[in-house]
């Protein structure tokens, strides 16, 4: 008996998929189920596969089979965060034990969530898009505002800024959220596969074409289409992507009949389109359509006042998939990363977290980086800001300790904090903080 019978004849409600890239297009933030996965898989395999869905949550749930073989690799897929494995050969018995505890699992983060929410925003939005930042706080209202319309939407922000995070919490806040979300990668897409990926075909529409098969543009029916770096799709596919978003149809290879989209449309670019449409490399056309509403992720640069913050965070993250306490982070160092321009944004401070924690930071390693020609009083200005920011995150927002530790009056940190509009509650971790 195969391991989708023995669950089903247990009362759960199973979806297999042919290869992990479809798996991971139902995976989201409120996703209910677990994963049971097999490591040695073609194409993406069960360590690369965890790791993308670790990604989009990284509280769930993923179970790995093993033979007898990959034990040391699966002893390493706990410690990356797997759930737990199961070794082959394993008695239904066990698998159905395995999935039940993941599932209480499961069920208790996604209660934790709600309540979580019920006295706070209503979402989660501040842990995925962290901030305090005027911009960061501007972007998550626009989320908020246009999640639960149908509008398409455009997404632009440089290399690492967090284009596909605005874009799942836009998924995950609408009406669509128990829908797929499937994510193409534009710059990805093999050239003699184009057509066959995104529309699908009928069996015998080209050679090898055995059977009918769904493209990724039908299997996301219902849910939400996310194209990224779309800037990097072919002139000649914009053309017949343009009327899918106009029409919100299809018609497979190999058939006459177009099939009906019940889709929305998220795109991203980290170039300025408008710039490329005028040059020739994008269509004009298609960006009117894409962009109904365009959203704009500031780079960290944009908001240094938040590097100390995300930094302290993606450290905790950090910690907990490699399954160490988080150590504390001097003030002097947030103060540092503070200056730096990050040219690769979240990504890279992500790195440096990851460093940090491991012992592998170098001294020296965060620096400005940039040719700065403002006047020095706006140098010293943003310095004074960042550093202050960063020692009164450093100690939770307790003030004596920051004000000592910067060598300020209390009277002296109260008007610098009003000086730059840094507010008490925004680094207070408890309500008593002094």
């Amino acid at each position: 008996m195969s391991s989708k019978q023995s669950l089903e004849l247990d009362g759960y409600d199973v979806d297999c998929f042919e290869s992990a890239v479809r798996g991971l297009d139902l995976i989201s933030r409120t996703f209910e189920g677990v994963v049971v996965s097999d490591i040695r898989m073609p194409g993406l395999d069960g360590m690369q596969f965890m790791e993308k869905a670790l990604a989009i949550d990284p509280d769930l749930p993923v179970v790995l089979i093993t033979g007898h073989g990959d034990v040391p690799l699966a002893v390493a897929a706990m410690r990356a965060g797997a759930y737990d494995f199961i070794e082959k050969p394993f008695a239904a018995k066990h698998l159905l034990s395995v999935v039940a505890r993941a599932l209480e699992k499961r069920a208790l983060t996604l209660e934790n969530r709600a309540l979580r929410s019920a006295i706070g925003s209503g979402d989660d939005l501040e842990t995925r898009l962290s901030g305090r930042s005027p911009a960061i706080e501007s972007l998550r209202r626009q989320i908020r505002a246009v999640a639960r319309t149908d509008a398409d939407v455009l997404i632009v922000g440089e290399t690492g800024t967090g284009k596909e995070v605005a874009a799942r919490a836009l998924h995950d806040l609408s009406e669509r959220s128990a829908k797929p979300f499937v994510a193409i990668n534009c710059a990805a897409l093999p050239a003699d596969l184009i057509e066959s990926e995104l529309f699908g075909h009928e069996q015998g529409a080209f050679a090898g074409a055995m059977r009918a098969r769904f493209g990724k543009f039908e299997h996301a029916q219902g849910g939400t289409i996310f194209l990224d770096e779309i800037e990097s799709m072919p002139l000649s596919l914009q053309v017949k992507l343009l009327r899918v978003v106009q029409d919100r149809a299809i018609t497979r290879l190999g058939s006459n009949d177009p099939v009906a989209l019940d889709v929305r449309f998220i795109a991203t670019s980290k170039l300025d389109l408008e710039a490329e449409a005028a040059e020739g490399r994008f269509r004009a056309d298609l960006l009117y359509r894409i962009n109904v509403v365009t959203l704009h992720i500031p780079a960290l640069r944009e908001r240094s006042e938040d590097v100390p913050r995300i930094f302290l965070e993606l450290v905790a993250e950090a910690a907990g998939r490699y399954h160490r306490d988080p150590p504390e982070v001097p003030a002097a160092v947030l103060a540092d990363l503070a200056k730096s321009t990050w040219p690769g944004n979240v990504r890279e401070l992500r790195n440096a977290a990851d460093r940090f924690l491991l012992g592998l930071s170098e001294q020296g390693e965060q620096t400005n980086g940039g040719n700065d020609a403002r006047v020095l009083a706006d140098r010293m200005a943003e310095f004074e800001k960042n550093a202050i920011s960063a020692t009164l995150i450093a100690n939770g927002g307790r003030l004596k300790p920051t004000y000592e530790a910067l060598g300020l009056s209390r009277k002296t940190l109260y008007e610098k904090m009003q000086k730059y509009d840094l507010q008490r509650d925004a680094f207070a971790e408890t309500e008593d903080a002094q």
